[in-house]
């Protein structure tokens, strides 16, 4: 991508990102915390960066926008609608999960 323009390859990027938001709103069934055991992210993680984004250049957003931009919706309603309880099993992936990342960014620091 280092051949493509600064503008060419932000929309790129931005086409990716819209498409990853319809991924997801396309597969509801997929649980934040699911997310977050596998890739260490979720959708409130992608509304946080969005948030960031704007922070860095100067622009509003507050988070419950980029909430409701992200889910679709307003996120009570994404919530009540779709979210289901975590699991025993997930929350203790998601602690293990947790745990690896403390235990290998110690390692980070003691090199």
């Amino acid at each position: 991508m280092q051949h493509l323009d600064d503008n060419t390859r932000t929309e790129l990027e931005a086409a990716a990102f819209r498409r990853l938001l319809k991924h997801l709103d396309d597969n509801k069934d997929v649980q934040n915390i699911e997310l977050m055991i596998l890739a260490d992210f979720c959708r409130n993680c992608l509304s946080k960066w969005l948030v960031a984004a704007a922070e860095e250049r100067g622009a509003e957003l507050d988070y419950d926008a980029a909430r409701d931009y992200v889910y679709g919706m307003p996120y009570v309603e994404w919530k009540a609608k779709y979210q289901q309880d975590a699991t025993p099993e997930q929350l203790a992936a998601f602690e293990e999960r947790q745990a690896r990342k403390k235990a290998q960014a110690s390692n980070e620091g003691e090199k």
